[in-house]
């Protein structure tokens, strides 16, 4: 996102912190640490975190868990999962909002867990946006729904990097990646086949190879090869983020016309802006319509007020 040289430094940076972090450790003698296959692997690291930062978190998170509504038998529930994997500001700003977006659209209200890195900020009071944070989460949910009747809407927003996946990264605390094998492991590994993702970071088009099923509906804010724009940290938004759910998802309107809105919207900020065009993708299962009718059948009639400067403002 952004200004692609300086997204790229910024992952590099991520990746040269989850390197420091296992220097001396067992890790650091073998012949070298792949920060790609640790992304694959699901692999990430914590430093300089306290006893009662632990503890804080646990009850954090059970906290969000254990006020999770259980699904309805005959009704098509949605459940939300909204994180934000970096401590930049934006994607606290993003993920938080996204949340409440796609809980009154979705009817998932009191079946969404929100999750952001910096997550013990006082401002959100929510759980670490973290790898471990995101499993436990996603695990609590599939033991709650009916697996074969509900549905799963993931919403992350991150940097990304073309070979590694989403960076997960607070300050100097913590870094990794979660790459498309890992969060497929992750999602096929908890037995939900109905679901949304969608992705808000540069390259999220790695993605989508691994995650499709006919039961499954991605987007994502960029192709596989081409970086996506507006996470500076000071943004209220990304420009995805922004098009998507700050606009076209507000509105009681069917899937597919949100999602041409969004993705007009961000060629026309772009061509404004003359950057390289990101290229969102879409993919929607061919079963996926069964649910997705279902769910949006149910929309609320009035459009939500936007919130935020926008995405195209500073930049």
């Amino acid at each position: 996102m952004a200004n692609k040289n300086a997204k790229l430094r910024l992952v590099q940076a991520g990746a040269m912190a989850l390197s420091l972090l296992v220097t001396g450790s067992a890790f650091s003698q073998q012949q070298g640490f792949n920060t790609v296959e640790a992304a694959k692997n699901g692999w990430f690291a914590e430093q300089k975190r306290s006893a009662t930062w632990y503890l804080a978190q646990h009850k954090k998170l059970s906290t969000a868990i254990n006020a999770l509504q259980p699904q309805r038998p005959g009704v098509v529930d949605a459940y939300v999962v909204s994180i934000g994997l970096d401590s930049d500001a934006v994607f606290a700003r993003e993920s938080a909002e996204a949340a409440k977006i796609l809980a009154r659209r979705y009817g998932a209200t009191g079946r969404t867990v929100y999750l952001a890195a910096g997550g013990d900020d006082k401002a959100t009071g929510a759980p670490q946006g973290s790898p471990s944070n995101l499993a436990t989460a996603l695990a609590a949910i599939a033991d709650k729904m009916d697996t074969k009747e509900d549905v799963l809407i993931l919403f992350a927003t991150s940097h990304g990097d073309p070979l590694s996946g989403l960076a997960y990264r607070d300050k100097d605390n913590a870094a990794g990646m979660i790459a498309p094998q890992g969060l497929a492991d992750l999602l096929d590994g908890i037995g939900v086949k109905r679901r949304m993702v969608l992705l808000s970071a540069c390259y999220s088009g790695i993605f989508i190879p691994l995650l499709t099923n006919d039961q499954t509906v991605i987007v994502t804010a960029a192709s596989s090869q081409r970086t996506s724009f507006g996470c500076a940290p000071g943004n209220d938004w990304t420009f995805f983020g922004d098009a998507l759910m700050n606009h076209a998802l507000r509105k009681p309107q069917k899937f597919d016309a949100a999602i041409a809105e969004a993705t007009g919207l961000i060629m026309q900020w772009e061509n404004t802006l003359a950057l390289k065009p990101s290229r969102p993708q879409v993919f929607i299962g061919e079963n996926a319509r069964i649910w997705l009718d279902v769910l949006e059948n149910k929309m609320p009639t009035t459009a939500s007020a936007k919130v935020g400067r926008p995405a195209i403002s500073n930049n």
